[in-house]
């Protein structure tokens, strides 16, 4: 799972393909990562009102997530940047957290990146 950040902002990710840690379907760190994935499009949607680019694809799994609203050149309140740069970077220290159990299975790292 790859982060992307620019000027210390986290603003989105991308994730790509199963974890291998269980069979197709039964796979409980898959299904973990989709639904945290999901919380995060839903906060940013709902809860924070902001727009929220995102694909999926059903096929391969992989799934991007950009949500220009974390930075400062897209979004006037400061406030709902920082929430939702925030809500992003708590997904990324998570993921940091399941890496010491799942090593095997699953690989985050974060990247300077422009949109």
């Amino acid at each position: 799972i790859t982060f992307y950040k620019t000027g210390g902002f986290y603003y989105g990710f991308e994730e790509k393909g199963h974890t291998g840690y269980g069979e197709e379907g039964d796979d409980v760190l898959c299904a973990a990562l989709s639904a945290m994935t999901m919380l995060i499009i839903n906060a940013i949607e709902v809860s924070y009102a902001s727009n929220v680019d995102y694909t999926i694809d059903e096929k391969t799994t992989d799934i991007k997530v950009i949500a220009k609203a974390a930075l400062p050149k897209y979004e006037k309140d400061e406030k709902k940047q920082y929430a939702i740069s925030g809500l992003i970077q708590a997904y990324f220290f998570q993921l940091m957290d399941l890496v010491e159990e799942y090593y095997d299975f699953l690989d985050v790292k974060e990247i300077e990146r422009e949109i």
